[in-house]
């Protein structure tokens, strides 16, 4: 027998089981909470998450070597061109995740609103890709520390950097949240006075020379069409993560209100961090200087960063940058162990994954997906110690594409999502996000992203000679991601959801039950103490819902 406010809606990341104070109709948010997974991500969590996802090394070290590809001009295109893409994805998402807020959603979002076979292939990959970067964080962890301690194995120090990032994970969302909240404000501060001290030099403030424009407008489409092309790959490479905010949805505390904010700052974020740190450093440093094109993580002593901060006259620069370096391999793989354990999470929750990846801590953590991710990143790892490394190549070549994969899924799930919503008869005026650009937006983002996915080998292939195994792992990943979506496919016999059976309805009592109360209880100037609830207040809200 069901009690009064018990959901027999199935389990879809997150449900809330609310149980009836049997001498009042009183309910908190401690009776509200979920059994599972843990909302305990607060506004500046999500907030910083997004923002941290986009600063890493892509901007620290990797920006370099695209202003020596593309010239300073050049990479400014395509930093803004994928930036724009990220913002429509970002949106696409935004408006899904408020509507159905659950952990992992990229995959269930694919299977809801598409096709299970296509929500199967992106769950799998996007958790192979996180698990496969919390490897190549470990090999990174190594290197920076190495630079202080050269003496010492730089497997001593990765040992201890995934002890760190496991700890975080291991006893509460609420430890990942904060981990990454000042791992990203620490970032945040890093590029703010990055760009402020690289204007400086630019007007002879600092460095004794006034540089003005003309370093930026010597060369600055130098690589021509090809070479934008190809930092259209290492932007996006640079941007994911920002996807991120759809993983922490399940676990966000007031999902309507946190995930809009957090994704209507991502295009002026963008805008500051990338477009105007790549802007500072074509301003700055010439593109033909030999250090853009070399500076690698072994090297931080010439990352575009240390090479500014050096004009300036700020000679610790290198030790500087690698100690943020080290906070930003931290953050990653951090992020790793998180986003992968919490997709697998939800693989098992829809029968896509072995039932033991259900299960949960008291705390909300989902310990046997986080203790496989674990696992398997310190496989991979291991891996880069064996032999030449071909075999952890081959592991990274197959995650290469998967980022852009995941951002089409997103795209072309929200394009299917508002489809079926205009189809079933819903106002569109009760979405709690909508996003902008309606069908411009999706379109557009899944089609850039399409086009990086097929043209970002190409220059494998113009070489002479061709470097045939170079050439076919830049394309691995996709007969890859072709193999989960058919073979599910054909065992499962999936077909194209019609826009009018898609299922918009599963999970929404709960969700619509738990905001009702959180903004109730807020309302009320506290979110622990037991206030009067009458039940029928949350019925309207449900009935609203489905108008």
């Amino acid at each position: 027998m069901m009690r009064p406010y018990e959901s027999n809606t199935p389990d879809v990341g997150g449900t809330y089981v609310v149980e009836e104070h049997r001498e009042k109709n009183e309910i908190t948010l401690e009776d509200a909470a979920p059994p599972k997974l843990n909302r305990a991500l607060k506004a500046r969590h999500i907030t910083m998450i997004s923002i941290g996802g986009t600063i890493g090394t892509g901007l620290f070290v990797a920006s370099g070597s695209s202003i020596a590809t593309a010239g300073p001009a050049g990479a400014l295109v395509a930093y803004m061109c994928i930036g724009i893409m990220v913002y429509f994805m970002m949106s696409s998402l935004g408006e899904m995740a408020t509507y159905l807020p659950i952990s992992g959603s990229f995959n269930s979002y694919a299977g809801r609103f598409i096709d299970p076979a296509l929500g199967f292939a992106l769950g799998w990959n996007y958790w192979y890709s996180w698990a496969v970067t919390v490897a190549v964080e470990l090999a990174a962890a190594g290197i920076v520390v190495q630079y202080w301690l050269p003496d010492i194995n730089p497997i001593v120090w990765s040992a201890v950097c995934l002890v760190i990032m496991l700890s975080f994970n291991l006893f509460s969302v609420r430890g990942y949240g904060e981990a990454e909240y000042w791992f990203a404000l620490i970032k945040v501060i890093t590029v703010i006075v990055f760009i402020i001290i690289g204007i400086t030099v630019v007007c002879g403030g600092l460095g004794g020379e006034y540089i003005s424009t003309k370093t930026f407008n010597y060369g600055g489409f130098q690589g021509g069409f090809l070479g934008v092309l190809s930092v259209f790959l290492v932007a996006g490479f640079s941007f994911q993560g920002t996807e991120l905010v759809g993983v922490t949805a399940g676990e966000s505390e007031n999902p309507r209100k946190n995930v809009p904010a957090a994704i209507k700052q991502v295009f002026w974020r963008i805008l500051l961090f990338y477009v105007l740190a790549i802007f500072v450093i074509g301003l700055v440093i010439p593109y033909d200087d030999p250090n853009l094109l070399n500076a690698t993580i072994n090297s931080i002593a010439i990352s575009p960063f240390t090479l500014v901060f050096l004009k300036a006259g700020l000679q610790p620069a290198a030790h500087i940058m690698n100690a943020i370096i080290i906070t930003t391999v931290l953050s990653a793989g951090n992020s790793g162990l998180y986003a992968s354990s919490r997709v697998l999470y939800n693989l098992a929750l829809e029968g896509q994954a072995p039932a033991i990846f259900k299960k949960m801590t008291k705390g909300g953590i989902p310990i046997y997906s986080l203790l496989a991710t674990t696992f398997i990143g310190a496989l991979a790892f291991l891996a880069s110690l064996v032999g030449n490394g071909v075999i952890y190549t081959w592991l990274l070549n197959l995650s290469g594409l998967t980022g852009f994969i995941a951002w089409c899924g997103v795209s072309a799930s929200h394009y299917r999502f508002r489809k079926a919503y205009v189809a079933q008869g819903r106002s569109l005026d009760d979405l709690p996000y909508r996003a902008k650009l309606y069908p411009f937006g999706p379109i557009f983002a899944l089609s850039l992203g399409i086009i990086i996915c097929l043209l970002q080998g190409l220059n494998n292939f113009m070489a002479n000679p061709v470097d045939v195994p170079t050439a076919i792992a830049s394309y691995i990943g996709i007969p890859l991601f072709a193999i989960f979506y058919g073979v599910y496919k054909i065992v499962k016999g999936t077909k194209l959801i019609p826009l009018l059976e898609v299922d918009l309805d599963s999970g929404r009592e709960e969700i619509v039950l738990h905001q009702a109360l959180f903004d109730h209880e807020d309302a009320a100037g506290s979110s622990k103490d037991v206030v009067a609830w009458n039940p029928l207040t949350w019925k309207h809200a449900l009935q609203r819902e489905k108008k």
